[in-house]
């Protein structure tokens, strides 16, 4: 259980992470998003390594594990989120969820061919209420609208939100590559499992990250565009990099101690609540449906399905021959 547990706290902190960037990005560069939001989490990963003893962890990490971690960090911190806030710039945040729903296909796909996972059932099960549920939030209906044609003239500056698809759909794809594939590289450099693990590696990555993503400000013309940033866009920067710094803290405790098949199908609901906090802090540059509540419904449904275990569903409830059968079948 506190995998799930875990893996629901990232979801909604990385949808917070996700509105907050959102309303950066109306007034700012993708690269000063990335710039400022990454750096931020470090000291934060300091200090929880020091409350859980993840130094000693971190000296007892295998170079294999070290270097699947810093690829993993350069893949979903770095070429990951710099995608996610270019197609969310492009698009908005609501938009470009559906496309991202790719990475969970990706990454189950994944963790049965390279980490061994089983799919089971009551997993399978899961996996498609936490699909169907943002599915059907985000799907356009008639009701659906552009929030921001109510604004004929531009709010702080700001001009109405006209969306930029195919600019939009190409970053939300990459996005949802980089994002698939990085759960499985965390799985793999975990050797051992515990939550120490977890933020020990959660650090490496997102050192690494943060390295990488220094190197196009050594190019003068970039480096001059991200002193440029404006006091606004940077306070709404540090926020989303305090938010996904969370976000990735619960993550890495969650894959550190759950499969990778159970705790990203989870992670999916932040599709449903980037809505909510899309409504709340830029109602007038995202999209929005009337299918929240269901698809929420759905959503959590899903969640609490990948959240138990075959074995404690067996010994609460007594089936028929045949129904144990078919939950006790899993694949490989």
């Amino acid at each position: 259980m506190i995998g799930g547990l875990l893996s629901l706290l990232s979801a909604v902190t990385f949808a917070y992470a996700n509105a907050s960037v959102r309303r950066g990005v109306l007034t700012g560069t993708v690269l000063q998003a990335v710039a400022i939001s990454l750096p931020v989490a470090l000291p934060f990963f300091i200090v929880a390594m020091l409350m859980t003893g993840g130094f000693q962890v971190l000296v007892d990490f295998s170079w294999t594990s070290l270097g699947l971690l810093v690829l993993a960090g350069v893949v979903h911190f770095a070429w990951a989120r710099y995608c996610n806030y270019r197609a969310t710039k492009a698009m908005g945040a609501n938009l470009v969820a559906p496309v991202q729903q790719y990475s969970l296909v990706i990454t189950l796909v994944l963790a049965v061919v390279w980490l061994g996972e089983a799919l089971t059932p009551l997993r399978i099960i899961g996996i498609a209420l936490v699909v169907i549920g943002p599915a059907l939030t985000l799907s356009p209906n008639k009701n659906m609208t552009v929030a921001a044609t109510l604004a004929v003239e531009p709010v702080n500056g700001v001009k109405p939100f006209d969306p930029n698809y195919a600019e939009g759909y190409f970053y939300a794809l990459l996005s949802a590559v980089g994002f698939g594939i990085s759960p499985i590289l965390i799985g793999m450099a975990f050797e051992r499992k515990g939550i120490a693990i977890g933020i020990a590696g959660g650090f490496v990555s997102y050192a690494a990250a943060t390295v990488a993503i220094a190197l196009p400000l050594l190019v003068p013309s970039q480096w001059r565009s991200f002193k440029a940033v404006d006091g606004e866009s940077a306070k709404w920067f540090v926020i989303s990099g305090i938010a996904v710094c969370f976000s990735q803290m619960f993550r890495y405790m969650a894959i550190a101690v759950a499969p990778v098949s159970v705790v990203t199908p989870i992670q999916r609901l932040s599709l449903v609540f980037r809505i909510y906090f899309g409504l709340m802090l830029n109602p007038r540059h995202e999209v929005f449906g009337d299918r929240v509540i269901w698809g929420t419904v759905i959503s959590f449904t899903g969640a609490v399905v990948l959240s138990v275990t075959t074995d404690s569903v067996l010994q609460a409830i007594q089936f028929p021959a045949g129904i144990v059968s078919l939950l006790t079948w899993h694949w490989p």
